[in-house]
């Protein structure tokens, strides 16, 4: 089966293909495509795969985006890693916030980058993403959760947010997970070493406690005309026994 891939811009054909061919042959191998076919002329990308059952068909859905992400801007190594279960990817357009003036598209990827790239640092160190701005294009890779909060932010200051409001989201958001993620860990090991103690792993001997008033309870109500009742409520338990005083 052959399958139209996403163009690639002629400045990043040969960075798709890779030096020697080397970059084209590890996607080919990542993806267990048969044949991955790039003209070096136009930038089409052309993919062949096998017989059914002799790839997987979740890399082949995410083939489309390892070959947008490298042709947005992208390092190949890390364009790679979408094939990994656990990683996706997400394309912000800043065409969508200031259309086509180009000064304008300019002022926000200054924005998102920051002054010597420590916003776009501080976004992908509170998100745990990858993040490339190539002409109106942000590309970033990342787990599913800091994807999402990586996308809000950079959308937030291309829509005029200011970088304080973007990272203090960026902060509560970081926080917010971490006690999420703390919580399902609890969860998870008390699943995995179930406790039947309850109250009693708080309070020592409550058990006992309560056993001593439920016998009490059941004494008070015995019939007196039930001679094995009584004799069964005059029998002491290993935590009962009689003290014999003088008056």
């Amino acid at each position: 089966m052959r399958q139209g891939l996403p163009r690639v811009p002629k400045d990043r054909i040969a960075v798709l293909i890779g030096s020697k061919g080397v970059t084209a042959k590890s996607i080919r191998n990542a993806s267990g495509c048969k044949e991955l076919n790039i003209d070096s002329e136009t930038g089409d990308v052309e993919v062949k795969w096998g017989d059914a059952g002799s790839y997987d068909p979740i890399k082949a859905m995410k083939l489309p985006d390892v070959i947008k992400a490298i042709g947005r801007g992208m390092a190949p190594k890390a364009a790679i890693r979408l094939f990994d279960d656990q990683h996706f990817f997400e394309m912000v357009d800043l065409r969508d916030f200031v259309g086509k003036r180009s000064n304008q598209q300019r002022r926000i990827r200054s924005r998102i980058i920051g002054s010597q790239g420590k916003v776009r640092k501080l976004i992908e160190g509170l998100t745990d993403t990858e993040i490339t701005i190539y002409k109106s294009t942000v590309v970033i890779i990342g787990e599913q959760e800091g994807l999402s909060a990586a996308r809000q932010a950079i959308e937030m200051l291309a829509g005029g947010s200011e970088h304080g409001s973007v990272l203090g989201y960026l902060e509560k958001d970081r926080r917010r997970s971490k006690l999420s993620n703390r919580s399902l860990d609890s969860i998870e090991l008390r699943s995995q070493n179930p406790s039947s103690g309850g109250f009693e792993e708080l309070v020592p001997g409550l058990s006992e406690i309560s056993d001593r008033r439920s016998r009490k309870m059941r004494a008070s109500q015995v019939d007196p005309e039930d001679e094995e009742a009584v004799a069964e409520m005059m029998e002491l338990s290993e935590d009962e026994n009689i003290v014999w005083e003088e008056e």
